[in-house]
């Protein structure tokens, strides 16, 4: 057996055993999560459900950590630590003031795109990185370092928030982002890509035997918003811009779902959507049950994965 599936076991054992007392211990310190008056009833009754539990991935950031310590690895950890810190703020606001907004998003954007600046500068500065964009293996342009700077500093942060807007439902972020870890696990050519990787698939299969319906605990921002950078940037260290569409569909469509809703509401005072982001209009409108939203999302992540895997097979 290889020392990555070492550390994806090592990872799922670990989050198996500790997550149970974080979440006893969180709820003991009534560290939970507020709900949105708007949302539907069936959301209400997890008011109460202790936030944040997404703190025992960092077992899994450890874990890879001390299988592998490179330069490589400790900006991946740092990466995922600096947009975990956002979500931590964000989930103590909450959980603190018992209120559903949190923090302000002016305040979590600032944060975020602060720490994509910095991280992306050492990346290039210290890592020798290319800045192209590969469109296949023999097809690729680069951009002004101001300009792309710009672009991807965009492109990460909203991919970021577009994967914290996913987790909405117990299960669902933990069911979809696997598939895309799978992918970078098997498609990278740094061994430090490929232990994050599998370490973080252990550390969800872990939490996901808590947070299935109906959830005992929620990652809350703390791990969506970790999971969101470090997913965005391992997609910038790939090279696989070109695939995001496939690759984080989901995610996509989650917070264009939101972003639609609000222009088109601005524009006529009507919702296109019943409530936004996507999974809560299937939830209303067709009468979907949970599981049933998480298993068909889960499904179309692994299949905008496995289309993903194909086009970098043959043409990257």
């Amino acid at each position: 057996m290889s020392q990555e599936f070492y550390v994806g076991i090592i990872s799922f054992l670990l989050v198996t055993l500790v997550t149970p007392i974080v979440i006893f211990l969180f709820k003991r310190l009534n560290f939970t999560q507020p709900i949105r008056k708007e949302l539907p009833s069936d959301q209400q009754r997890k008011k109460g459900t202790p936030l944040a539990i997404g703190i025992v991935f960092y077992i899994g950031v450890l874990v890879a950590l001390y299988f592998k310590t490179s330069s490589l690895m400790l900006l991946l950890c740092t990466v995922f630590l600096l947009f975990g810190f956002v979500g931590f703020l964000d989930d103590f606001w909450k959980a603190a003031r018992k209120d559903p907004e949190g923090i302000s998003g002016k305040s979590k954007l600032f944060f975020q795109f602060l720490f994509t600046f910095v991280i992306l500068y050492l990346l290039i500065t210290y890592f020798d990185f290319n800045s192209a964009i590969i469109i296949t293996k023999d097809i690729s342009f680069s951009l002004p370092m101001a300009l792309y700077l710009l672009i991807i500093t965009l492109f990460i942060v909203g991919s970021a928030n577009a994967v914290n807007f996913t987790d909405g439902m117990d299960g669902l972020l933990a069911n979809v982002s696997i598939p895309t870890l799978t992918f970078f696990f098997l498609t990278s050519s740094y061994i430090e890509v490929k232990i994050i990787s599998i370490a973080l698939i252990g550390c969800l299969l872990g939490f996901l035997l808590f947070n299935l319906y109906p959830a005992k605990g929620f990652m809350g921002d703390t791990g969506s918003l970790a999971l969101g950078g470090l997913l965005a940037f391992l997609s910038v260290i790939e090279h696989v811009e070109i695939l995001v569409p496939f690759l984080f569909i989901i995610y996509f469509a989650e917070i264009f779902s939101v972003i639609i809703q609000v222009r088109y509401y601005k524009l006529t005072r009507k919702r296109l959507f019943i409530m936004a982001p996507i999974h809560y209009h299937f939830r209303k409108k067709y009468r979907w049950s949970e599981n049933k939203i998480v298993i068909i999302f889960g499904f179309i992540s692994w299949l905008g994965c496995v289309l993903s895997y194909l086009y970098w097979y043959k043409f990257m």
